[in-house]
């Protein structure tokens, strides 16, 4: 007989059946998987700190710090990206530290002309200075991060410098029992993630600040003495267009001076006699015949402490670097407007490369050198 109503006997005990299976799936099953991450079952965590936001100061001859609103700075986040920054374990065999291309002990920047990274491999460039990164519109010379945060863990990604995961990076440092709490306090949960580490290395990067030189004190402090004569008379030369031309590129503004326009130009840098580039620079980025040989302005902050200099630290001293300009670099279809021929004495180029020595500014005294200074492989 078939009934017609209501559900049948076997049907309410395949019902009974399931129910069981779910109050023993969620009574069982579930607790003794907590904590346990399935592949493709990844947690949906937060990667903004959660503590309370901490004012940045900025020395004399700088302007407010600018800080994302999806990565507000916290005091614990900087403890903690500090910590990350000078780990080996964000790379593969555990071998680099960011610090290991950055040196404190260089002005955040390296002594190489070409960083050294993963077996000894070579790369094309020169690794810049960390010190005001965090007031450039994008990072590296090509432009290719539009942030701190995106910029942080390229490296770490890059066969020929780190050469780790996003997986490997996450896996070395559960590995250490220190860290799950510190991310804890940073981001109110103990998950690592890729993510959570780009935003703590990119707050303690915010912090590395350069002013307060003896430019500073006499340009926007008023104190007339701190440069000398030969300082002053470089100052003029630096920023007469006429002369030094230095200043349409190497901007100083009315209140502050960060000495880069962050854009991106071509000065000849990378071209042989033949005028085939042996680096692209921007072009590789957009493609754009006008961006061809074109670097990001770098900032002119400690420029003594931090040679080589150039894209790829060709030139090994200020004077060297003074002399190129004065030579109009390598000409070529793409040369920027703004390289044009300087006319400058024995007496003028003293004057430029002592005005260029009074940039050394102000650092933190906990950072130079640091502790935990990392050396190449």
């Amino acid at each position: 007989m078939k009934l017609r109503f209501g559900q049948s006997t076997c049907a309410r005990n395949r019902q009974t059946r399931s129910k069981s299976r779910v109050l023993h799936f969620a009574a069982v099953v579930l607790p003794a998987l907590s904590g346990i991450v399935l592949p493709g079952c990844e947690r949906n965590v937060s990667s903004k700190p959660t503590g309370t936001p901490v004012t940045i100061a900025t020395p004399l001859g700088l302007p407010t710090v600018p800080i994302p609103v999806h990565n507000p700075v916290t005091a614990d986040a900087i403890a903690l990206g500090r910590k990350l920054f000078y780990d080996r374990r964000l790379s593969n065999q555990s071998t680099l530290s960011c610090a290991s291309c950055h040196l404190p002990s260089h002005d955040f920047s390296d002594p190489h002309r070409i960083s050294l990274g993963f077996h000894g491999a070579h790369g094309t460039r020169h690794a810049p200075t960390l010190f005001n990164a965090a007031y450039l519109p994008s990072q590296f010379w090509d432009g290719r991060a539009a942030s701190l945060e995106a910029q942080v863990i390229g490296p770490a990604f890059n066969p020929v410098e780190m050469d780790n995961t996003a997986q490997g990076v996450v896996a070395n440092l559960e590995k250490d029992p220190e860290y799950p709490a510190l991310f804890q306090k940073v981001f109110g949960t103990p998950d690592i993630t890729i993510e959570r580490v780009e935003n703590a290395i990119a707050s303690y990067e915010r912090t590395l600040l350069s002013g307060n030189s003896a430019f500073d004190r006499y340009e926007f402090g008023g104190e007339k003495t701190a440069l000398t004569a030969q300082q002053i008379r470089g100052l003029a030369i630096f920023r007469d267009p006429n002369r030094g031309n230095c200043a349409a590129c190497h901007t100083i503004n009315a209140h502050y001076a960060l000495f880069t326009d962050g854009k991106f130009h071509n000065i000849g840098e990378g071209v042989d006699d033949e005028g085939k580039f042996d680096d692209t620079g921007r072009f590789d980025r957009t493609h754009l015949a006008s961006d061809t040989g074109a670097f990001e302005t770098p900032t002119l902050r400690d420029i003594a402490e931090t040679g080589p200099y150039m894209h790829d630290g060709r030139l090994k001293t200020l004077d060297a670097v003074i002399q190129y300009y004065a030579g109009q670099g390598n000409s070529n279809p793409f040369l920027d407007k703004e390289i044009k021929k300087i006319h400058l004495s024995a007496q003028d180029r003293g004057d430029l490369v002592a005005f260029l020595k009074s940039l050394t500014g102000n650092t933190p005294l906990d950072e130079k050198p640091a502790p935990e200074r990392a050396v190449h492989p």
